[in-house]
Parts: C-alpha cells; structure tokens; sequence
C-alpha cells in the first residue's frame, strides 16, 4: 500500500518492537477484513463477530506455535523481539503468553510491511487463514 520506508533513519530493523507491532495490528487487521468480506457482502455485525475469531489474542498465539518453525532467523528475531518486548500495558481479556506471542505476530507483520514485502506477509496470511479456518 504505502511501500518501503526510504529515509535511512527510518529502516524498519531501528524501530523499537513495539512501534512495529503498532503497525502490525493495522496491517493484521486489514488482512482479517479483506478476507471476512471476500467471503461475501454480510452485515457489519456479523463481520465484527467473524473478525474476533482472527483477532484475538488466543487466535494469534496459537497460530505462531505453527508459524515459528517457518520464519527465517531475521523474521524469528524479530517475533522474539516482539514477544520479549516489555508492555506498559497488561492484558484484560487475554493470558499473559498469548498476549505477548501475539504483539509478536503484529511485529514481525509490521517489520515485514515497513520492509516492502507485501509477498511474504500474504505467504504467512494465507497459512494463518488455513490455519484458523481448520479451528473454526
């Protein structure tokens, strides 16, 4: 959508996890919506109600138990660099592990989105659709 990050002070690897986990969650979530409404054209309801079966915490850490064995060794430092990241925020509606495996999704998301490469992000969506399709 917006492409590469140009400016040499802005390379996606400088960002702190959690400014790319920020990211990620936009692009997590634009990913979640495109797929709910190419299934066809519901209410907005019922497409809030489909989406948090993607969105949540639990949803996304079970999915990078599968998703880890897959990463390169950048794209795994940068999930465990999410994960790791101290929150200043403490989840109400989620474990503490799934919490921090999913901010570690959303960052490796962002650093892949910030680095251009759209490609790789639609390889790990579409085996994470798969994935939560088989759950549902």
């Amino acid at each position: 959508m917006f492409g590469k990050l140009e400016k040499e002070a802005e390379k996606p690897a400088l960002y702190s996890p959690l400014a790319l986990a920020y990211m990620g969650d936009c692009v997590y979530e634009m990913y979640v919506r495109h797929h709910l409404l190419a299934q066809g054209n519901f209410s907005s309801n019922k497409l809030h109600k489909a989406a948090m079966k993607y969105v949540c915490a639990e949803a996304q850490s079970a999915f990078t138990e599968e998703l880890e064995p897959l990463l390169s060794e950048e794209e795994e430092a940068v999930y465990k660099r999410g994960r790791n990241a101290k929150s200043p925020t403490v989840p109400k509606h989620a474990e503490l592990i799934d919490y921090k495996r999913a901010t570690g999704l959303e960052a490796l998301l962002g650093f892949l989105y910030l680095e251009g490469r759209e490609e790789r992000i639609n390889e790990i969506m579409t085996i994470l659709f798969s994935k939560i399709n088989e759950r549902i």
